[in-house]
């Protein structure tokens, strides 16, 4: 609304819409018309995805096709801002009609308590994307202020303050210099610029997951845990159990199992696979990019599925487990040149440079760049505690916390960046 007060409707109609199918799937008992409100609720909230987030996009597609093969047509083009969370706030009213035509929950009658489900404010505009068996029933109790609660969400937000300022917008600066420039660069320093922007998009959209829990649960709410220290992931597969979980269930869920899932033939399952992920590519933004992006991450799923490389079990053989890890996370980089590249010939000369471009090592702002590798030593310090001690009760004691958060504090206000732009995922 700050942006373009009109669209404060289109959310507003997004619930209305799915408020009314749903009610309609709940009552009716003939299963043709429950799939006709069904069919309808998706049809009219991914046609107005369509719209303002993928028009401009498919016919400047189409067009280019045209064009090449000698073929003039003129489509129209609308200038549209794109809403704020729309993809968000879109699936997730969407997986709530499907879970009531699937009878996994009873419809919500009170409107109220379901406007409130798809406009939750601290997950509103990038996720978590909640489902509504979690969060609904949590809207129907009483909630009383818990003590226990607001301590941990404050700690939550403290940590995700430290992922956004001082880990992710430090490393903005560097990133956003190479990739602006990506054919004036060496390829030690456009590794290390990727590098940087593998752990700038973590800590960027882990960093707002951690603020969206722990602003939910001083409230009295619990939201579900989006990342799970991702870069601990030895295989492809386990990934994307640990990035973006409610997008990864989501797609699981509604698109993955709905198309066959695995029980079917092993080639239909592939193609599952692929399809799931080109869709979600194609969910992170109108580019070519974010196709390809998911293109990339649907063939890591079925050359892992067809070479049965599953992750080690004995974290003791440190050998294997190093380089299990390594391997994936030089995969995942990989692909984040395409998410990142602000086109695909720029996504192809960092590819390119990478092996053809020997040069010196570009540090830019020198303070800058050592308090990027402070936050990320600080970082990987929290997650390797988080994934190999924190479940043997290894815990500190309270004042052990207490330095802990007044030192995340204090790094937070000593080097955070504060003058740094919105968060990535607010553009999807």
């Amino acid at each position: 609304m700050n942006w373009e007060p009109i669209y404060a409707l289109l959310i507003f109609f997004s619930t209305v819409v799915t408020y009314v199918c749903a009610n309609q799937i709940d009552k009716e008992t003939e299963q043709k018309k429950r799939k006709l409100y069904l069919v309808s609720s998706v049809i009219i909230n991914f046609g107005i995805l369509f719209v303002f987030k993928y028009y401009n996009f498919i016919t400047e597609s189409v067009f280019n096709v045209l064009d090449s093969a000698g073929v003039r047509v003129h489509f129209p083009e609308f200038k549209l801002l794109l809403p704020v969370g729309i993809s968000f706030y879109t699936f997730q009213a969407v997986g709530y009609t499907i879970d009531v035509y699937r009878k996994e929950l009873k419809h919500e009658t009170h409107f109220g308590k379901y406007a409130l489900f798809v406009s939750f404010f601290p997950q509103l505009v990038a996720g978590p994307i909640e489902r509504a068996t979690n969060l609904l029933p949590q809207f129907r109790k009483e909630i009383k202020f818990d003590y226990r609660m607001a301590i941990d969400g404050t700690k939550l937000i403290i940590w995700g303050y430290f992922m956004k300022v001082v880990v992710a917008d430090r490393m903005a600066v560097y990133t956003d210099t190479i990739y602006s420039n990506i054919g004036g660069h060496s390829a030690i320093t456009i590794i290390v610029g990727t590098i940087f922007f593998a752990f700038q998009i973590y800590c960027d959209f882990g960093g707002y997951s951690s603020i969206a829990i722990g602003c939910a649960k001083i409230m009295g709410f619990d939201l579900m845990t989006n990342f799970k220290r991702p870069y601990f992931a030895q295989t492809p597969v386990e990934f994307w159990r640990r990035w973006h979980i409610s997008l990864s269930t989501w797609f699981k869920d509604y698109v993955y199992i709905p198309l066959g899932g695995n029980r079917v033939s092993k080639t239909r399952k592939y193609y599952n696979l692929f399809i799931t992920f080109l869709v979600s590519g194609l969910w992170h933004g109108a580019n070519w990019t974010f196709v390809i992006w998911g293109g990339v991450n649907g063939i890591y799923q079925i050359v892992y599925s067809i070479l049965n490389i599953k992750p080690s079990k004995n974290v003791k053989n440190v050998f294997v487990y190093l380089f299990n890890i390594s391997t994936n996370f030089v995969l995942i980089c990989f692909s984040w040149i395409f998410f990142r590249a602000n086109s695909m010939s720029d996504a192809i000369t960092a590819i390119s440079r990478t092996f053809t471009a020997p040069g010196k090592f570009f540090m830019g702002d020198e303070k800058g760049f050592v308090f990027a590798i402070i936050g990320l030593v600080v970082l990987l310090g929290k997650d390797t505690y988080d994934e190999f001690l924190l479940e043997q009760r290894l815990k500190p004691k309270k004042i052990a916390k207490g330095a802990w958060y007044l030192g995340l504090v204090m790094l937070i206000l000593l080097i955070g960046v504060f003058d740094g732009g919105q968060f990535i995922y607010f553009q999807f």
